[in-house]
This record gives structure tokens, C-alpha cells and sequence, in this order.
């Protein structure tokens, strides 16, 4: 990679060396505020030619060809050899020089691969994609035995800044009564803050993975990242994970 690519965050986890991933971050891009300005995302309003000055640095910077989806917070999952733009909110490949990539700004990146570094796979969980089933739905087209599966939680906004409806609750404690716990009263009535990350720590853990790396972040409080919540007129980061050549 190139030197703009040292702003950029690795996933520390016990993956094999040929299984790539990074997560770009708000620096070294062309995008103008409040974009500004490596925005990777063509349906936030920025300049096009912007955005595809920015997806050219990423792709050489890469060295792997990025599949882009048409995210829409579901639970549908693609296969990312296609050059089709397909609409889902999650993707799987084993063919090495495809990099399966989501665009988040405060919902959660995910990335999976197996201990063998055989396939890989990026999900865009935002709450309602997660209470929906996204994780499963990405572990089911990956079809790799839970205690081969290694997960990685990319940053997304922290406990401190998600406040949400008690029917977020409802929507997750419906599912898994355990999930209760992801959720504390906000200091504003009818409302709660909510751990995006124990909640799909807990989705994970009910189809038995427990090598489940990362979190933490906040997108919110962290300016490296673009934050929907700290400003709705914003870009995306992107959160990529491939095969490289053996």
C-alpha cells in the first residue's frame, strides 16, 4: 500500500497473513466539507467526481478490486465475484483480489473469515440489519463451522452516544432475552442507549462463534471517522476485507 494508507486502521486478530482487511478513515481524499475527504459513498450528495477520484486512490492503494454494494439495511447477503452492483448489505468471496467492502458512518462493520483463510466476508450492520438476522444471514452464505469462524467488529458509534426508542429494545430482546443487557435508561424518558457491540457479540455467540476481535470504537467521538449521528450531511468510510495471492 501506498503511504496515504498509514491513516488507515488493520484489524489486530489471528487471521492468516494472506487474509487482507483495512478501514479507510476521513483523510486523504478530494471530497470538500462537509464531505471532507476521502468519502467513498456516490448516495450522500457529494461531488461524483469526487467520489471517483476517491474510489481510484482506494483501488490503488489496494491492489484488489473493491465490490461495491447498494446498501439498504436488510439482511440480504451477495456473492462479491460479480461486477454487478448488487443490493444487499452483505458480501462473501473466496476468490483472492476481491475485496468484500461496506460504507458505514456510526452502524457497524463486521468482518468474517475462517482460520483456513479460504473465504472472507464484510457485513453493514446497522440495528435494524442486526436485529434483523445480517450476521447470520453472512454466516450462512459462508457456510464455515462456528469454531472455525474468526469475527472482527469495525468502528461504529459507542454505547455512550447510541440512543435509541425502547422498540430498538424490544426489536432485540424479542429475539434473545439476554439482549436486555446491551441496553441502559438514557437520561431522557422513553429512550435508552444501546451497545451495538454486545449486541452482536451476542448474536455471534448464539450461533456458537466466540473469536469475536475489536470494538470499542466510537464513531461519534472519534474524528478519524464520519458520524451520521454528529453530522447528517457527511461521507462513509469504507471497511474492506480480501484475499491476497499466496
Amino acid at each position: 500500500m501506498s503511504s496515504r494508507a498509514h491513516d488507515w486502521l488493520t484489524p489486530q486478530w489471528p487471521a492468516p497473513a494472506w487474509v487482507r482487511a483495512c478501514i479507510t478513515t476521513r483523510a486523504g481524499g478530494v471530497s470538500v466539507a462537509p464531505y471532507d475527504s476521502f468519502n467513498l459513498a456516490e448516495h450522500v450528495e457529494d461531488d461524483p467526481v469526487a467520489v471517483a477520484k476517491n474510489r481510484e486512490r482506494l483501488l490503488s492503494q489496494l491492489g484488489c478490486r473493491p465490490a461495491w454494494l447498494q446498501q439498504v439495511h436488510g439482511v440480504a447477503v451477495a456473492q462479491a465475484d460479480s461486477d454487478a452492483l448488487a443490493e444487499a448489505d452483505a458480501s462473501w468471496t473466496a476468490t483472492p483480489g476481491i475485496a468484500c467492502t461496506v460504507l458505514t458512518a456510526d452502524c457497524l462493520p463486521v468482518l468474517f473469515c475462517d482460520r483456513a483463510g479460504s473465504r472472507v466476508a464484510a457485513a453493514h450492520a446497522g440495528w435494524r440489519g442486526l436485529a434483523g438476522g445480517v450476521l447470520e444471514s453472512t454466516l450462512d452464505a459462508l457456510d464455515i463451522a462456528a469454531d472455525d469462524t474468526l469475527v472482527w467488529l469495525g468502528p461504529a458509534i459507542g454505547p455512550q452516544a447510541f440512543e435509541v426508542g425502547f422498540e430498538v429494545r424490544e426489536a432485540f430482546v424479542a429475539n434473545d432475552p439476554q439482549a436486555a443487557s446491551a441496553f441502559v435508561p438514557s437520561v431522557n424518558d422513553g429512550r435508552c442507549m444501546a451497545d451495538i457491540y454486545q449486541l452482536a457479540r451476542l448474536r455471534l455467540a448464539a450461533r456458537g462463534i466466540t473469536a469475536v476481535y475489536g470494538g470499542g470504537f466510537c464513531t461519534v467521538n472519534d474524528p478519524r471517522f464520519y458520524s451520521y449521528r454528529r453530522a447528517a450531511q457527511t461521507g462513509r468510510f469504507a471497511s474492506l476485507i480480501w484475499l491476497a495471492d499466496r
